[in-house]
């Protein structure tokens, strides 16, 4: 029997019967733990160490998601249901234990089970490593739809790349960032199921002829290059277990380990050339793209995974259904961003050239089956791919995107008011700028509907971007905010504050989070002020100790934590909190004298590779922090910390510490943000601007309950279309002139007047970014914060209200929406 023939064979399974259940105390998974770890790891419970534990503590855990694993999957197929496929570059899951633990309902009894051989639950689980599939936001989001998806019980499968290192290891050496490999499946993945069954080659290069059937061409594409992918599945656990998806990553192999006959003729690593060119396409997640080579591995990442997921997608659809004709009708493909946007030419010439179809029948059923997510207003960062590359790399589905386009085009040109400028701003071929493919307009084009991820992000996207391709297609475009699951954000990551609300609104709120707005009527109560801003203390003081362990700087938990963690990039301005830090610093030590408000200023994230001006900023924070941190004169009132490696786990300690969410992007550029959401489920007050989702969260949480400063992203655009420049506001600025003076005069680089001179000139000559035009309303806002921090009954009772009406930022609620509106798929769909 063939792998594909098993594989169909596998696709059909009915219901057998089924298992009895399996036992949850702590008796039977202690003994259970003691089996896997004698016979799967191979040693006894004196001799195991904490890593073996950990191993055995997930087999037994995934031992019980796979019961309901397989159901899960039997009872989608007997109902025929529709299926989501999620694909998404980044997969940014973090640690996976405590989750399918927390969602499984099993902390109590493996903590008591490991207890009994004097092995803490908490140790084990800080062992295992995050899996480094993603680089902020976008892979998070993805992770969080996985989680919401399963919890909601909407069948659904996330397709991405099973990367070896994933994004780099941030060290900071002498204040600068430094990447190293990330190593994270250096162990193993007890979680990752191999599907050898599941493999599809991948070709690339090559050429294209055409053959005369039946009246009609058809094109065949002959590939120079192949590779193989090969998926590895990992379950996804909805709260309760009661419904678990697949997460399925492909890895790159060669189609031959090794050129045998250059092997014996001497050439030992001549002969590894080929598979080592096939692997490094799952490397390293985002490689640097400054130079040829980095695109070229790019536009493989990305056609490597779109070509694999749908050609598994066709062959589930087949080995179900046995015709093509109504997989819209029983698949949803959403496009996360424009990594995957290839896969409308490659679907297309999937239907076309090997399953026979009729182009226009395949156009049809492509645009009903794709769904796109835009995630960026910024035109750098909807992907564009030189000509000349793609027609090398992916010549079959260059012929295709120029049909597509000559289609949409004719479309264009019959409707009303598209001239010729119109016309080239729709055309998915940007013939200004070197002739490129532009993949936003291809994932547009495809898709039956186009998401934004907040409403003012889905409004900008009409008026910018998208402006003429939504007058072509008026209603494509749609709103789905996002959301952030809560049985990681809230459940897991702050048990204090879980506790606490159970003991004062009950636990239904960890089965319905808009629960949660009972708390709402406490958030006036004195005693239990204090008992929320204990909990607040107890995950600062967590945080602090990280940071003495691993920075040896101590914080004082009674500071405001002040906290600014993301991505670095121009426009989220970590910049502009570094210039008031500067500020603060300076009058801190002119004007000793008077009441300050003691601030801990906390930074991380990390910088593109190749983003010079971003990992300046970098640069600028961890200088800034050892100048300030070493003032005697400002000790108990300011201290400045970059924490290094931001990611999952990290952010499940930082995110319940923060007094203070610094979500301050220049307006109009930030899409939506999740930081935000999880800043405020977990009690913090938000200073920002109104920009991406902080918009929805005002309406949500009151306009007494945020702290909102700047320009609005109107007179963002009319300032930049007027030459807005920042010197003019620098020289009537005293605090703002003071600060950018002493970082260019080597204040704060040891003397060297030239290490930031490009980044304060761009606040001079351009001010692209709004700093300086924003500087003065944040400064304004830090400091009224600064009189609220006072009051410590105000204070706490606005953080509360935070966490009280958040409840709307559930990703529950989001994939509810894209379920009902665009996927039709899950619970209820027709």
């Amino acid at each position: 029997m063939t792998p594909s023939s098993l594989a169909v064979r596998q696709d059909r399974l009915e219901p057998g019967d089924k298992s009895q259940p399996r036992l949850n105390d702590a008796d039977t998974i202690a003994k259970e733990i003691v089996e896997k770890l004698t016979y799967s790891i191979g040693k006894t419970t004196g001799a195991a160490r904490l890593h073996d534990w950990l191993e055995a503590t997930t087999l037994v855990v995934r031992d019980r998601i796979i019961d309901n694993w397989f159901n899960s999957t039997i009872e989608t197929r007997r109902s025929q249901a529709k299926r989501v496929c999620y694909l998404s570059m980044e997969f940014l899951i973090g640690r996976l234990l405590r989750d399918a633990i927390s969602n499984l309902g099993l902390t109590d009894p493996i903590r008591e089970a490991l207890a009994r051989y004097d092995v803490e639950l908490d140790l084990v689980e800080l062992l295992e490593p995050d899996a480094a599939l993603g680089n902020g936001g976008l892979g998070r989001l993805a992770a969080c739809f996985m989680e919401s998806m399963a919890s909601t019980g909407v069948p659904g499968y996330g397709y991405g790349i099973r990367y070896v290192h994933g994004f780099f290891r941030q060290e900071i050496v002498d204040s600068a960032q430094v990447e190293l490999p990330e190593t994270w499946l250096k162990h193993g993945n007890p979680w990752e199921f191999e599907r050898r069954e599941s493999s599809y080659e991948i070709g690339f290069g090559g050429k294209v002829t055409s053959i005369e059937e039946n009246g009609r061409t058809r094109f065949v594409w002959r590939p120079a290059e192949r590779v193989l992918a090969v998926a590895y599945d990992t379950p996804a656990v909805g709260w309760r277990g009661n419904h678990v998806n697949t997460l399925r990553l492909w890895s790159a192999q060669s189609l031959d380990p090794i050129l045998l006959d250059a092997f014996n003729a001497g050439d030992h690593i001549g002969a590894l050339l080929e598979s080592n060119k096939a692997e490094a396409i799952t490397r390293v997640l985002y490689p640097a793209d400054s130079h040829q080579a980095g695109q070229e591995l790019r536009l493989r990442q990305e056609f490597f995974f779109s070509s694999a997921s749908l050609q598994d997608i066709i062959r589930h659809h087949l080995a179900q259904y046995d015709d093509l004709t109504n997989l819209a009708d029983k698949v949803a493909i959403q496009l996360n961003d424009t990594h995957p946007a290839v896969s409308v030419a490659e679907l297309m010439r999937l239907l076309v050239d090997v399953h026979g179809m009729e182009w226009d029948a395949a156009w049809t059923i492509t645009r009903a089956t794709f769904s796109y997510t835009n995630h960026t207003l910024l035109p750098e960062a909807l992907e564009t791919w030189p000509i000349h590359l793609f027609e090398r790399l992916l010549p079959r589905q260059m012929q295709i995107i120029y049909q597509i386009n000559a289609g949409v085009l004719r479309e264009a040109t019959q409707g009303q008011g598209f001239d010729d400028r119109t016309i080239s701003a729709i055309s998915l071929i940007d013939e200004g700028n070197g002739r490129r493919v532009r993949m936003g307009q291809l994932a547009f084009v495809g898709s039956h509907a186009v998401n934004g991820v907040s409403a003012l992000h889905t409004e900008l996207m009409k008026q910018t971007v998208f402006h003429d391709l939504h007058r072509l297609y008026p209603s494509r475009i749609e709103n789905k905010t996002n959301g952030v699951t809560p049985r990681r954000w809230l459940h897991q990551a702050n048990p204090g504050l879980s506790k606490l609300l159970d003991e004062t609104i009950g636990p239904g709120f960890r089965d319905n989070i808009e629960e949660i707005a009972k708390l709402d009527a406490h958030a006036d109560d004195a005693a239990f002020q204090e008992r929320f801003a204990a909990v607040k203390r107890e995950n600062k003081e967590r945080l602090a100790t990280l940071v003495q362990e691993r920075l040896a700087i101590t914080l004082d938990p009674g500071a405001m934590f002040d906290i600014q963690v993301k991505r670095i990039h121009e426009y989220k301005r970590q910049l502009l909190n570094i210039l008031e830090t500067v500020a603060l610093y300076e009058q801190i030590r002119s004007l000793p004298h008077l009441d300050w408000t003691p601030r801990v200023k906390i930074f991380a994230g990390k910088a593109a590779p190749s983003y010079v001006q971003a990992k300046e900023i970098i640069h600028l924070a961890g200088d800034v922090a050892r100048v300030v941190n070493s003032d005697p004169t400002v000790r108990g009132l300011l201290k400045v910390v970059f924490i290094p490696n931001y990611n999952v786990s990290l952010a499940e300690i930082i995110m319940p510490a923060a007094d203070l969410s610094e979500q301050i992007s220049t307006a109009g550029l930030e899409a939506s943000g999740t930081g935000n959401m999880k800043f405020a489920l977990n009690g913090a007050l938000t200073i920002g601007t109104l920009d991406g989702a902080n918009v929805e969260m005002l309406e949500h949480i009151g306009e007494d309950n945020i702290f909102i400063f700047g320009l609005k992203a109107d007179e963002v655009a009319r300032m930049r279309a007027e030459g807005h420049g920042g010197q003019a506001v620098i020289n009537s600025q005293p605090l703002l002139r003071s600060a950018i003076d002493s970082i260019s005069a080597g204040v704060f680089s040891q003397g060297d007047p030239g290490r930031y001179a490009n980044l304060m000139n761009s606040i001079r000559d351009r001010d692209w970014w709004m700093i300086a035009a924003d500087f003065r309303a944040y400064w304004d806002k830090q400091r009224q914060l600064d009189v609220l921090w006072k009051d410590r009954g105000a204070w706490n009772r606005v953080a509360a209200r935070n966490t009280a009406r958040m409840s709307w930022f559930s990703s529950d609620r989001s994939i509810r929406e894209y379920a009902r509106d665009i996927w039709k798929a899950g619970p209820g769909a027709r």
